[in-house]
């Protein structure tokens, strides 16, 4: 029997089933993709189908998830010192790297918006622990393979300063919402609070900084709650979300690297 990672190791992406997450491999990896995509136009493969195909056999059902915002800081500098082919190139490439540490984390890619990703970790398919600790797995790793993977390319091919991100997670109830009567082809969607918390909590965070709501933080193992600290004062002037019907600010906590 295969021994189980020790959720701290999970935390910080060093196992997954037992592979390595920010190993050498999987940089190079992440490096010859958008090496190729620079070169001759690669276009990645499609990573929101699987999405579609979950949302569409719930369409008008309450599902409870995590939900992952993580955006790309200062994406209007660097369109304006870049070519409009090589910034297409750089942000598709960027936002496809993100979309694979969803998809390798059991989550679902919903949507591309400019330069954010939206990703979403479902809780029929896992349980509220193991949401949380993948949400939060993969924000970790998408930070790693900016730093490690993309970073270098950034500043030595294409002569720009290294990139950032900055990711909000949230976890709630959400509602699958069908445009159309078409089940096979109109468009489907997630609407509710948690994707609206999420987005605003990612609003908050500095670059490279992971911020969670507090309805993430509470469902984490003890063990990785001390990875977290609460910031709710820090923020208190840009944030006025209260949590459910009672009189409290909602809390947001921030990760704390090693």
């Amino acid at each position: 029997m295969n021994e189980s990672p020790d959720p701290i190791d999970v935390l910080l992406g060093r196992k997954k089933s037992g592979t390595t997450i920010n190993s050498s491999t999987v940089i190079k990896n992440v490096q010859n993709r958008i090496h190729k995509a620079l070169e001759n136009g690669y276009e990645y493969a499609r990573s929101v189908d699987l999405s579609e195909e979950y949302l569409r056999r719930r369409a008008f059902r309450q599902i409870s998830m995590a939900v992952l915002y993580v955006d790309l800081v200062d994406s209007t500098k660097m369109s304006l010192k870049l070519p409009a082919d090589k910034l297409s190139i750089l942000i598709s490439s960027f936002s496809q790297e993100m979309a694979f540490v969803i998809n390798a984390y059991n989550g679902y890619v919903l949507k591309f918006i400019g330069d954010a990703v939206i990703g979403y970790f479902v809780e029929d398919e896992m349980s509220q622990f193991r949401i949380a600790e993948n949400a939060v797995s993969c924000a970790e790793s998408m930070i790693k393979i900016v730093e490690q993977g993309i970073n270098p390319i950034v500043v030595e091919k294409i002569g720009l300063s290294e990139i950032g991100i900055k990711i909000g997670i949230d976890f709630g109830k959400n509602v699958v919402v069908r445009y159309g009567d078409d089940e096979k082809r109109s468009h489907v969607d997630l609407l509710g609070p948690t994707m609206n918390v999420a987005s605003k909590i990612q609003n908050l965070a500095k670059p490279n900084q992971i911020l969670v709501g507090q309805n993430i933080y509470k469902i984490l193992h003890p063990m990785l709650q001390k990875f977290f600290l609460n910031i709710t004062d820090d923020v208190k002037n840009n944030w006025q979300h209260y949590f459910e019907h009672l009189d409290q600010v909602y809390r947001v906590y921030q990760y704390k690297h090693e």
